[in-house]
């Protein structure tokens, strides 16, 4: 696939395109539809919705004026063109848009230093999820379905500077930031060390191999390879274990039970390209053993799945276009599946505190989403919340407090338009609004808990901002920036990345907010965990500057199509899909490459 056009070479920076750059994944699509050959662009983008048009479930005053929003810093005077970062001229928008973010293009957003080109939203790589991302567009206009601004569209808006500078996971809700400390211990000394390298698997022909999976406890990082999943000691990468399984990886749980196990979606053993994602099967990530798999027919076929999670003892399994199911944790019992005929079916779930299912229900052509609370045991819904037709996805961010994102005006470049916050209840309690390009969260079009550079806590949420000019020419900066799950506003302070770096979530570290810093090309990356009253950073750790440690660092494609763990004072970061590099491409590739501090 060839790479599109890139932005000219910002002064003083060192040439583009070398050590470790991903090859870009096949890009895939939405619910119900045949795979999007390689190379092909993306739909058009629908019109913007009318202006002044109230928003589902809050409806805004009529004829409120829609204030034009203040330049970012470092905005140059209109009618001159911009630097690095910004519109060619004939390009800017009507209204000053938050930093001037980059063009998105369809492949991959590759974790570049800081000023160099890149950007972009990843497309599912499964081949047999299917798109349709132009259904969901024609649905959307056709239907005249919009959410209309409401709340502070602002990124910039009570977010005051401080100083410094995949898995948003839930936090339980409450009266904002509670303070207290991270739960990830500062080193005393941060600077950080290679602790070791997976080398990439070799990969024949045009084949683009799934490598979906990675999970850490306190002994044992397991990642997927080809067809089989691997424990190594956390420290050195001494392999502890092997697991073979039938075929490449689909998914992977992003929990792990108290007592060590997970769960792995992959392929059934065939000898066609893709033999369908219909395997599930729970292991012991201490030992490598398989606790059980299991598959469900559908009608003479299996059932396929995209998505695996667990809650309590229900691991359940989703994201494909047949339906969900859920069984026992340790004994494989299952709890429900897909029942042929049915006119509503699961879409996926999302896990962790609690268990979250987003049901489609009608036509393929005229879906009807519903986002439920349900009982991990028995399936029961403990409340419903109805999207309006036209609404064909919600993204699921975290399960308590049950806090989702929609794209309601086709697709973005983030995922998501609009965060909804619900109450214990069922009933919503705000609504936020991301304007599209002004952030730099990333939600997979068709999957439910697949949210990335996002974290919920303290009753707000954390969305990092798009990159933007920082204070120099060539300088690219970005902020994390918090609202509050009962207003859907912004609050105050915002932690700044500082200049020539990007920030974005990985999780709550307590009642802090970790996060991972994208260094600039003479730098290591960073790990930080930042107060939530004061957004003041303490850097847990920060890798090397050395030229092939940054290169190696820097490969992966952040935030959407890599695997990122934090944990004790390691680093893990690898790769989700991997594929044969050009006969010019003599540089090394990584499945995954692990950073520590002593």
């Amino acid at each position: 696939m060839t790479q599109p056009p890139q932005p000219p070479q910002p002064p003083n920076e060192p040439p583009q395109g070398g050590f470790g750059a991903p090859q870009n994944p096949p890009p895939g699509g939405g619910f119900g539809g045949p795979p999007q050959a390689p190379g092909t662009p993306p739909p058009a983008q629908p019109p913007g919705p009318p202006p002044g048009q109230p928003a589902y479930g809050y409806p805004q005053p009529p004829g409120a004026p829609q204030g034009t929003p203040p330049p970012a810093p470092g905005t140059p005077p209109p009618g001159q063109p911009g630097g690095y970062g910004y519109p060619a001229p004939g390009q800017q928008p009507q209204q000053p848009q938050y930093g001037y973010p980059q063009p998105q293009y369809p492949q991959g957003h590759v974790t570049q230093p800081m000023g160099a080109p890149g950007g972009g939203k990843k497309a599912n790589p499964q081949l047999m999820i299917i798109v349709a991302a132009v259904v969901a567009v024609a649905l959307i206009v056709g239907g005249g379905v919009w959410f209309a601004s409401s709340g502070d569209e602002d990124p910039k808006s009570e977010a005051k500077s401080s100083s410094g500078g995949t898995e948003g996971k839930g936090g339980e809700g409450g009266g904002g930031p509670a303070g207290g400390g991270g739960d990830e211990a500062v080193p005393s000394d941060t600077n950080a060390q290679v602790r070791f390298q997976l080398p990439a698997p070799k990969i024949e022909g045009d084949r683009t191999l799934s490598v979906k999976g990675s999970w850490l406890t306190d002994d044992v990082y397991v990642k997927s390879g080809d067809s089989k999943l691997v424990g190594y000691g956390v420290k050195d990468g001494k392999e502890l274990w092997t697991l073979p399984v039938s075929g490449p990886t689909c998914a992977g749980s992003r929990q792990v039970s108290e007592d060590g196990l997970a769960a792995v979606v992959f392929e059934a053993a065939g000898k066609k390209e893709y033999n369908g994602c219909s395997e599930v099967a729970v292991f012991d990530t201490k030992t490598g053993d398989k606790v059980w798999q299991k598959n469900v027919a559908d009608g003479d076929e299996k059932a396929d799945f995209q998505e695996v999670i667990l809650s309590g003892d229900t691991v359940a399994a989703g994201g494909g276009t047949d339906g969900g199911a859920a069984w026992e944790l340790k004994s494989g019992k299952p709890r429900w599946a897909p029942k042929s005929g049915d006119t509503c079916k699961d879409a996926g779930y999302a896990g962790g505190e609690q268990l979250v299912a987003v049901r489609k229900c009608g036509s393929y052509d005229n879906p009807r989403v519903e986002v439920q609370l349900i009982d991990p045991v028995s399936g029961t819904p403990k409340w419903t919340y109805k999207l309006p037709n036209g609404i064909d996805n919600a993204k699921v961010m975290s399960t308590k407090p049950v806090v989702f994102g929609v794209d309601s005006g086709g697709i973005t470049s983030s995922g998501v338009t609009d965060i909804f916050a619900m109450d214990d209840a069922g009933k919503l309690r705000s609504k936020a609004v991301l304007k599209d390009g002004d952030y730099q969260l990333d939600c997979d079009v068709t999957l439910v808990q697949e949210c990335t550079a996002v974290a919920v806590g303290n009753d707000r949420v954390y969305v990092p901002t798009a990159q933007h000019q920082g204070g120099s020419s060539s300088g690219m900066t970005n902020e994390i920036i918090a609202f509050d799950l009962a207003t859907g506003k912004t609050v105050g302070p915002k932690a700044d990345a500082g200049e020539r770096y990007e920030m974005l979530p990985l999780r709550m570290d307590g009642n802090n907010i970790l996060a991972y810093k994208i260094p600039p090309y003479d730098k290591g990356g960073q790990v930080v965990t930042i107060d939530p009253k004061t957004m003041k950073q303490t850097v847990l750790l920060e890798n090397p500057a050395q030229e092939d440690i940054r290169d190696a660092e820097t490969q992966f494609s952040l935030p959407d199509a890599a695997e990122m763990l934090y944990g004790k004072g390691g680093l893990y970061i690898s790769d989700e899909l991997m594929s044969k590099p050009s006969a010019s491409d003599t540089r090394k590739r990584n499945l995954a490459v692990v950073f520590g501090t002593r």
